[in-house]
């Protein structure tokens, strides 16, 4: 039996343009959950991954406005809470989709650790926005009260910025691989993990966000996945992105890949990480494809979507 880890985008949990409320996330997640079950019902092993953007950042908004009544949280623990409340909603709705269809596969998920270096230079230089915007003056009260890093955001006021470093291992792949292999749908990895660096056998908590869809990559190879793929809300990775006439890519080999990235012909915030992640999975063995959530199964048979390889024959 092959081994898929699905990567989703922002778009599974919340749909561009959509207001940020649970039922917007029920049904997100929802439709998620059916593409999964089509890749399951082939009779692949899935492991699921997500990202966490808006929901972190709502508990982080939600952390400001009850300052004065509660303690905030560091923001590894906001992280690890955004896994929580996503794998939940994952969880639920996967298994409502298996019994519908009467499946019978096990879902489960895993509160996943991603381990970082002590020494990454991101550590000392914070540049990753998360939570709310705030005057400039308010800025420079959090950062003499709270010791934030704070930076005007190019699309006004001023936020906290965090470290994002390299990961290079996830704390739980054995239990992801023993869960797997028994035939459990495994939601692991959530928002790239919650940053940890190894001091002796203690594992330390660090406030970062470490980059969803590199973890995506290191957690497909650690688990011996066939395919990443990776699910967002475009049907195929484009060439001369943000240009007049952008051209969709069906295949593209590493060196192409890593050309087209060094040019900056992709979104350095958006499909850019996307593809420096396929190119890690495919440069370790394997296959990946970029495409579109609604297209998830089509994809994964090579019918859409942006498939990287190794090299061209």
């Amino acid at each position: 039996m092959q081994r898929v880890v699905i990567a989703l985008g922002g778009n599974a949990l919340l749909r561009r343009g959509a207001p940020d409320t649970y039922d917007e996330m029920y049904a997100a997640a929802r439709g998620a959950a059916e593409r999964i079950a089509d890749i399951a019902t082939d009779g692949w092993e899935v492991v699921v991954t997500h990202g966490n953007g808006p929901q972190v950042g709502r508990i982080l908004m939600q952390q400001e406005a009850a300052a004065k009544q509660v303690h905030p949280m560091p923001l590894d623990v906001c992280g690890a809470e955004s896994q929580g409340q996503i794998g939940y909603l994952l969880q639920v709705t996967i298994g409502d989709v298996f019994f519908e269809r009467g499946m019978e596969r096990p879902v489960a998920t895993i509160l996943t650790l991603t381990r970082v270096r002590a020494q990454d230079p991101a550590f000392r230089d914070p540049t990753k926005y998360v939570g709310p915007f705030f005057t400039e003056a308010q800025a420079h009260r959090r950062e003499e009260q709270r010791g934030w890093a704070m930076r005007p955001d190019p699309h006004g006021g001023w936020r906290r910025v965090v470290p994002s470093p390299k990961p290079y291992s996830i704390v739980e792949t054995p239990v992801i691989r023993q869960l797997i292999g028994s035939g459990v749908v495994v939601i692991a990895g959530g928002g790239g993990g919650v940053p940890v660096i190894e001091k002796g056998p203690r594992l330390i908590g660090k406030e970062g966000v470490v980059d969803k869809d590199l973890a995506a990559a290191i957690l497909a190879h650690e688990v011996q996945a066939d395919v990443l793929l990776i699910l967002t809300d475009v049907a195929r990775v484009e060439r001369g992105f943000g240009s007049l006439m952008p051209e969709p890519i069906e295949r593209m080999d590493v060196p192409e890949a890593r050309r087209l990235l060094k040019r900056g012909e992709f979104g350095s915030g958006s499909m850019g990480p996307k593809v420096e992640a396929a190119v890690r999975f495919v440069r370790g063995g394997g296959r990946a494809v970029i495409a579109e959530l609604d297209q998830a199964r089509e994809a994964l048979a090579g019918a859409a979507g942006t498939e990287i390889v190794a090299s061209s024959p």
